[in-house]
């Protein structure tokens, strides 16, 4: 009997899928689960007549497996993968690879490589996008781990991820360690953004247009045949023209309380660690938290209240001036991944493809979207550019969306409709582009109270001052260091 390409561990929806997906790609996979009666219900059933082995016990599963065996675990992260990990070593010969397709936080990828390397095997972590659907059809994928094992899984994994129009495969090796599911912890933060952008957009439209679904339906459609053309813009189209069985929009009768699986907030405790100004995420993961405390919210409405602004305007034109202010805010939410991406590769020694990034998110994934292409032409065009927005094509787009995105957020903050992510790209914009920021009296302040020491204008960066602000401080000085 012939022995299987690849294992996998894991039939939930997204296992299944990918498994179904590798075997119509032409590659035998073998198939275990913890609770086994999933692995002969996915055989008789789903599976039954393709080139699916089901096994019954890890020693089974890499008995049937080609050499260097390739197992791919699709569990539960945190303990669930450590513990596969322990299981798979004592079933797994030296050179052979075990593979993690979770959404495991990288810090546990970079430890569990380290870990499996040093018993002889190879490692890695790969984040895996688009979900059910990119799972069966076609999903993203940013692998990392052990170098020497992408030899042996890259024609298995660039043929079952998606493709691109010119053919190529959304799939491309990231780096060592941990740096696979850096990007994909990234890309979630970014999705974060954009879910929270197209949300800001959609309640400005409800709330202060007085815009009904259809209507709504009918901008988001515009919208995604431009700049804007994305998955997400698409299923906000559908979504809001889908009805309930009384023929009612079905959005207006869901419960505006958020979930969130812990990325965003991942992305958002990296860019603390890595000191990068990651506002527009940061702000997309507090709006969910806001979103959380529906009955602190509905006993505030009756106590706090605010503005009653009508709108009186041009609706075409505002609705204009929308689509700018999300398309500038969108590439502020771009620029600020790609900054953090940036600042970890040098962190942790990874040689990233900025561009190549963007390319395996063209396809696939759910921030997939045109404008990826621009991104990649930007790397492409410069590989050591530090920050989106100075490229030519971002900075020409975004000051020509200035002007609308300014007014959009006025509006905003006059009619009191909250904003948080579209405000915040705003101020990160014109934060970024301020020659001088107040920090130089922020400094004064912390030398005043905790001798912290400051820079001068006057002298060479790296020479430190203090002053004796109140004459009775003394001339002493807190040592320099960064938290």
């Amino acid at each position: 009997m012939k022995k299987a390409d690849i294992g996998l561990i894991g039939l939930a929806v997204m296992g299944e899928n990918l498994v179904m997906n590798m075997e119509s790609k032409g590659f035998t996979v073998a198939v275990y689960n913890r609770t086994v009666e999933k692995v002969t219900k996915f055989v008789e059933g789903r599976a039954k007549g393709l080139n699916i082995i089901g096994t019954y016990s890890l020693e089974e599963l890499a008995a049937n497996l080609e050499k260097p065996r390739r197992v791919m675990m699709m569990v539960k992260a945190g303990q669930a993968v450590d513990d596969f990990i322990e299981k798979l070593l004592a079933v797994l010969e030296p050179g052979d690879i075990i593979i993690d397709g979770g959404n495991s936080h990288f810090p546990d990828t970079i430890r569990r490589c380290a870990y499996v390397e040093s018993k002889g095997l190879l490692y890695i972590g790969t984040g895996v996008s688009g979900g059910e659907e990119g799972a069966l059809k076609g999903p993203s994928m940013m692998p990392g781990g052990s170098p020497a094992a992408w030899e042996h899984v890259k024609p298995i994994f660039q043929a079952l991820c998606a493709h691109v129009e010119d053919g190529s495969p959304c799939c491309d090796w990231v780096g060592e360690g941990g740096a696979g599911h850096f990007v994909k912890m990234v890309h979630n933060g970014i999705e974060y953004g954009d879910m929270q952008l197209i949300c800001e957009a959609y309640q400005l439209m409800r709330d202060y247009l007085g815009m009904t679904a259809d209507e709504m339906h009918e901008v988001f459609a515009e919208w995604n045949k431009a700049e804007l053309d994305s998955y997400l813009i698409e299923i906000t189209r559908d979504i809001l023209a889908y009805k309930d069985t009384d023929g009612e929009p079905i959005v207006d009768k869901i419960l505006d309380t958020a979930g969130q699986k812990g990325t965003g907030k991942w992305t958002g405790i990296a860019a603390l660690d890595e000191g990068v100004p990651l506002t527009l995420i940061g702000e997309a993961v507090f709006a969910r938290c806001l979103s959380a405390i529906k009955e602190e919210r509905v006993a505030a409405s009756k106590v706090l209240s605010g503005p009653c602004v009508k709108f009186e305007g041009d609706r075409a034109a505002f609705l204009e001036d929308i689509r700018h202010a999300l398309f500038a805010a969108k590439i502020v939410s771009y620029a600020q991944g790609y900054t953090l991406m940036r600042a970890a590769a040098k962190t942790y020694g990874w040689n990233l493809n900025y561009g190549g990034i963007a390319l395996m998110w063209r396809g696939g994934c759910i921030i997939r979207s045109v404008f990826l292409g621009k991104i990649k032409e930007a790397f492409d065009n410069n590989p050591e550019l530090t920050n989106l927005l100075l490229d030519p094509y971002f900075k020409e787009t975004i000051e020509n969306a200035q002007a609308s995105w300014r007014r959009v957020c006025a509006a905003a903050i006059t009619a009191g409709i909250p904003a948080p992510a579209m405000t915040t790209a705003l101020n990160y914009f014109d934060g970024y582009r301020c020659e001088k920021l107040p920090a130089n009296l922020l400094q004064a302040q912390r030398d005043y109270f905790g001798a912290h020491t400051y820079e001068r204008l006057d002298h060479p960066r790296g020479e430190f001052f203090h002053t004796n602000w109140t004459g009775h401080g003394g001339d002493t000085s807190a040592s320099t260091y960064v938290v």
